[in-house]
């Protein structure tokens, strides 16, 4: 029993062996073996084995993009103002073995040199442009520490800055400044809408005077028109009379003459036309000496009648 006892610890044992020896690398991984304390291998994506004992892994790498956000670091500006800033580094480990043995501490190193970039860009900017110029600002520090975090096998994919805090009496006068702003652009844009809306009155007005002008105008040529036809019927009227008078006149001559009358009856026509021609309204009637001397015949057989 004792010898058997003393095989199966020696084939554990040795299964223990193979088992740490024997290691599955994961995707987007990568591991640093050492041999005696130098380095020996790179292990990417599978299965490998290492020697027992002689052998050992330093350092397991994640090769993903990783994120880290750095608190807030205090910066002047060129015009003296003090505020805090706090950035977003976007990095991605391309070098394993530069990223273990390049520096000691690669996230302390990144941080400390965001710090120091970023108090150097801002101390040439003033206090509005540190404002106004966050994507300058970014892609100054993505430059400036992919350059220097390359030698530790690091690249810098993307910067920002995420918070940028003023001092409070900053902030005040920012806040007022804003105010002053805001009410500035209120009474412009009230003063341009009274302006529009006086001068949709002017137009609205000048629009309606023109249609009213327009409509006096049409009417007054309607009633020319009307005025102009209602004078054209009457003369038409008029002259229509004329004629049908002066048609009545010569049909009554022409049966005068067609009945045969004498000269007499016809000096008697006369007479009756110059009564009608006085019509009551006349004062001096003028009588030619032919038809006078008819008038007297005619008052003898009147009163030789009566006479009788």
């Amino acid at each position: 029993m004792g010898p058997l006892i003393g095989v199966l610890i020696l084939l554990v044992i040795i299964l223990l062996v193979l088992s740490s020896c024997v290691k599955i690398v994961p995707q987007a991984n990568a591991v640093i073996v050492e041999r005696l304390g130098a380095y020996l291998a790179t292990w990417s994506v599978g299965l490998h084995v290492k020697m027992p004992f002689i052998d050992r892994i330093a350092k397991r790498v994640i090769l993903k993009e990783q994120v880290v956000d750095f608190p807030p670091q205090p910066v002047i500006t060129k015009d003296n103002v003090t505020m805090k800033i706090d950035t977003v580094v976007f990095f991605q480990i391309t070098d394993p073995k530069l990223y273990t043995y390049g520096v000691e501490n690669p996230i302390m190193a990144i941080e400390n040199l965001t710090a120091t970039t970023l108090r150097n860009i801002i101390g040439d900017l003033e206090l509005d442009q540190t404002l106004t110029s966050r994507e300058t600002i970014n892609t100054k520090m993505r430059s400036a520490l992919d350059v220097a975090t390359d030698p530790w096998g690091i690249k810098v994919n993307r910067v920002e800055l995420k918070n940028i805090i003023p001092p409070a009496a900053i902030q005040d006068a920012m806040e007022k400044q804003m105010k002053a702003e805001r009410e500035r652009r209120e009474s412009i844009l009230r003063a341009e809408g009274e302006k529009r809306s006086t001068i949709l009155v002017a137009e609205g007005k000048k629009q309606s005077a023109i249609l009213d002008a327009e409509a006096d105008k049409e009417s007054a040529i309607l009633r020319a028109e009307a005025e102009k036809e209602k004078r054209i019927r009457e003369a038409e009227g008029q002259a229509e009379a004329i004629i049908k008078i002066q048609q009545a006149t010569a049909d009554g001559i022409r049966f005068i003459k067609e009945a045969g009358a004498d000269d007499a009856v016809l000096q008697l026509k006369s007479l009756e036309a110059f009564a009608k021609a006085a019509d009551g309204k006349a004062t001096k009637i003028i009588i030619p000496s032919e038809i006078q001397g008819l008038a007297g015949l005619v008052r003898s057989v009147a009163e030789v009648a009566k006479e009788e």
